[in-house]
């Protein structure tokens, strides 16, 4: 049985992206996930959430918003440490920690949209694991349609008063404080009611469901939440009342970004898993890589990987320069994530029957890889995105 972290195996094509420092930090990260994540995974799948001290563990490493400016606790880096952070997490094959979320989406819309009493009060304690958070956009029966939200936040003197449901909420039932996507308006343009409310935890009337008993990433935190009547300052709208909706979307072609990072390093790590065990098991007398048939498939696979890592280090390029569009970031996680599914379920079958074994990593990593095409908004509404700019 293999476990654990594993390396890739190299591209084709050298990367070009990243520093010596960037390497370095690289080394800082995989050690951690090799210590702290991997020896744990279990016990994370099977109590549905990581412990909570392991967010102050990460903090501590300065793992933890690191993009954010140094002022507010973070080490100001380039995104690509943040591309860095999630491919670790995906060669140790854990689905479990929820850091991306926070340091890469959350972090991202106080630091880009909040004031500077937000800023000071939030992000210091978010960069050491003080504080976890959540963002609360999916409901029951909206799915990937934020303008049908139906959680109100209705301004009654000094105090919004929220009331409405979220689902399948990353980092939900640790968090510490969510920024809550909520209707605030009745205007007939749907996208002008939104705005974004940040919503503490220990608020009267906040409550969080169980986590949610998923067929995969059962490490993960994920669960519902519940407002009811809860009442917030008007000081803890983010940005400006009617304007929620333009910051999903300025946001969310990084979250996109995200997903397919965490698939493309994925996919690496299922294929490094497979090369390895078609070396080792044996068929007729023989490692059953020297079939022709599995060196064909793994031929095939590697090229469609390399092929891939290409475009999305492009991608990333385009992101520093903070020109990429919306269109290549869904371009991205749709075909990238599409390529995943198919890489872990033709590594699963080189497996044989022991690839259906949970106990071997490409089994977890066949059910963990389904949300994938799912979330950040399904791979339907990808294409959907492209297709607009035809």
């Amino acid at each position: 049985m293999q476990s654990g972290a594993i390396r890739p195996v190299p591209n084709m094509l050298a990367r070009k992206i990243f520093t010596s420092d960037h390497e370095a930090f690289r080394e800082t990260v995989r050690k951690f996930y090799e210590k702290e994540v991997v020896p744990n995974i279990e016990k994370y799948e099977k109590q549905q959430h990581v412990d909570r001290d392991l967010w102050n563990k990460a903090g501590e490493l300065g793992l933890l918003c690191t993009t954010m400016p140094e002022q507010y606790g973070g080490s100001g880096v380039d995104r690509l440490y943040s591309m860095i952070l999630i491919e670790e997490q995906a060669y140790a094959m854990d689905s479990s920690t929820g850091f991306s979320l926070h340091s890469d989406i959350v972090a991202n819309y106080i630091n880009n949209f909040g004031n500077e009493e937000q800023k000071q009060n939030w992000l210091p304690k978010m960069a050491t694991g003080e504080t976890v958070t959540a963002i609360a956009m999916t409901e029951p029966g909206t799915g990937s349609d934020l303008q049908a939200v139906r959680t109100t936040a209705v301004l009654d003197g000094d105090e919004y008063v929220i009331n409405g449901s979220k689902i399948f909420i990353t980092n939900g039932y640790l968090c510490d404080m969510a920024i809550v996507v909520c209707k605030t308006g009745n205007n007939e343009k749907g996208s002008a009611n939104l705005s974004l409310i940040i919503v503490e935890a220990d608020r009267a009337g906040f409550s969080k469901g169980k986590p949610l008993n998923k067929i995969g990433m059962k490490g993960q935190d994920t669960c519902e939440l519940f407002f009811d009547n809860v009442r917030v300052p008007k000081e803890n709208l983010l940005g400006m009342e009617g304007m929620g909706f333009m910051m999903l979307m300025k946001e969310l072609a990084w979250e996109r970004m995200l997903v397919a990072i965490i698939c493309q390093a994925g996919a690496e790590a299922a294929f490094a898993h497979t090369v390895q065990y078609t070396k080792d098991r044996k068929a007729f007398g023989k490692p059953i890589g020297t079939f022709q048939n599995t060196r064909f498939k793994l031929a095939e696979l590697r090229t469609e990987i390399d092929f891939c890592r290409t475009y999305l280090d492009r991608c990333m390029e385009l992101q520093l320069e903070e020109s990429l569009g919306v269109d290549a970031a869904a371009a991205a996680k749709y075909k990238i994530s599409d390529m995943f599914s198919k890489v872990v379920d033709e590594c699963l079958q080189l497996h044989g029957g022991y690839g259906y074994m949970l106990e071997y990593p490409i089994a977890r990593a066949y059910i963990d890889n389904r949300a994938n095409r799912i979330y950040a908004g399904t791979n339907e509404i990808m294409k959907e995105l492209i297709s607009r700019t035809l």
